[in-house]
């Protein structure tokens, strides 16, 4: 802790940092006023009733930033450019030239992917705003709108997600830190008061009865982040030797470094791709149960609702089920040990003990497939912990916002934070 708050000091006392941190502080401030405007004709209490019944409506208000929470001109937030990168990551396992662009040619490879992704994001914004508009007109949030007013509405929404986008990638250049990273976290941080002046008032109109139940909330809370930030962190060092040259009357090579493999090489990503998997058949039998005219299709599609809406065991299982499997499904796309080993044997690299070749690619596979199952069981463990502690609440109406998606975000950006401040102040102290 004393080592972070030097590094702050040092930070804040050379100019070229101070206008980085002012900068990436300036942008965050502007990102919550722009999440403060709503859009006109918002009808307050039905849209609060909306966003607490369904989990859909609160796992998108996470990506927006908190702007869908009071339905604001930057709703969208950077949910349409995220969808859109992640569109782009799987198109990579399709089109060759895209993995190569993305293994091969550093970072000017990866800028281009960069761009693909901004491109998609615009006509993404555009299709998301049409229905969330349409969406929340039939739920009685905003009134039926004419078609100029409605076209308008759309624009605007479109414009503040690209807008949004446009200053995540100003931070990221101009300030510390990834710029959209930082706005999702900026809007999960400024939920935490609110959410902490509610849990204190639901304690106190218990008469305290249910305090130890709180108690260990807040200890298995500090238990989820310790681990959050361990495995985060933790990794598989593979050694690697480098044969030695002779060129002339020199000798090169012959140095022994490591290869770090992350336990957890995908993130979130799998919690995201988990959670938007199921949120389609509650959409779909939620509609069905609600407007079908024939009484079996609606009992039907009510009860199917049912199992899949938490906090059902059903939805439960099927959450940590296919977070383990979108683990290494994302792991297979980011990790080529195909790539990795021929990369190895034309710099003149070995491991220790293995041929290289086809050798080593299956030794590094193995090693990937074994870590792979510890992360992808950890971050079910983590995605489904909120579940499991509304299950045992004494208060079955609150949600716990322990694990899950909002603490890896959180966890993940104050660690890459942290890292970018340090580096940047090792390189001023250098």
């Amino acid at each position: 802790m004393q080592n972070i708050i030097d590094k702050i000091v040092l930070a804040m006392k050379d100019p070229t940092l101070r206008r980085r941190i002012g900068f990436t502080i300036g942008a965050l401030v502007l990102f919550r006023l722009l999440a403060a405007i709503p859009v006109p004709g918002v009808n307050p209490a039905t849209l609060s009733q909306l966003l607490n019944s369904s989990q859909f409506f609160g796992f998108l208000n996470i990506f927006s930033g908190g702007g869908l929470s009071n339905l604001s001109i930057v709703m969208l937030g950077v949910g349409p450019f995220i969808t859109a990168s992640i569109i782009v990551q799987v198109l990579t396992m399709i089109f060759p030239s895209w993995k190569a662009l993305m293994h091969e040619e550093g970072e000017a490879g990866r800028e281009k992917l960069s761009q693909y992704s901004r491109l998609l994001a615009a006509p993404l914004a555009i299709v998301q705003a049409i229905g969330f508009i349409i969406l929340f007109q039939s739920e009685n949030v905003l009134p039926h709108l004419g078609t100029f007013a409605f076209v308008v509405n759309v624009i605007v929404i479109a414009a503040g997600s690209i807008l949004l986008t446009w200053i995540g990638e100003l931070v990221s250049e101009f300030g510390i830190g990834n710029g959209v990273s930082l706005i999702i976290f900026a809007g999960i941080v400024a939920r935490l008061p609110m959410d902490f002046v509610q849990n204190y008032q639901k304690l106190l109109g218990s008469n305290m009865a249910n305090l130890p139940f709180y108690i260990l909330v807040l200890i298995i809370a500090i238990a989820a982040t310790a681990g959050v930030i361990y495995v985060t962190e933790a990794e598989r060092s593979v050694p690697i030797t480098y044969a030695k040259q002779v060129r002339g009357n020199k000798v090169y090579g012959g140095s022994s470094t490591y290869l770090p493999l992350r336990l957890n090489q995908s993130g979130v990503i799998p919690i995201i791709f988990a959670l938007s998997i199921l949120l389609f058949p509650q959409i779909i039998f939620g509609a069905l149960a609600k407007w079908a005219t024939h009484p079996l299709i609606a009992d039907w599609s009510h009860t199917l609702l049912l199992w899949l809406t938490p906090p059902s065991w059903t939805y439960g299982i099927l959450y940590f089920l296919m977070v383990v499997l979108f683990t290494y499904f994302y792991t297979a796309v980011t990790f080529d040990p195909v790539m990795i080993s021929e990369n190895l044997q034309r710099s003149g690299a070995f491991i220790p003990g293995v041929r290289p070749g086809e050798h080593t690619r299956d030794h590094l596979a193995a090693i990937v497939t074994r870590i792979t199952l510890v992360g992808a069981v950890f971050l079910g463990a983590v995605a489904v912990l909120p579940l499991i502690i509304q299950a045992f609440s004494p208060d079955t109406t609150q949600s716990f916002a322990v694990g899950g998606t909002a603490l890896l975000i959180v966890v993940s950006v104050v660690i890459d934070l942290l890292k970018k401040l340090d580096a940047q102040v090792s390189m001023r102290e250098y």
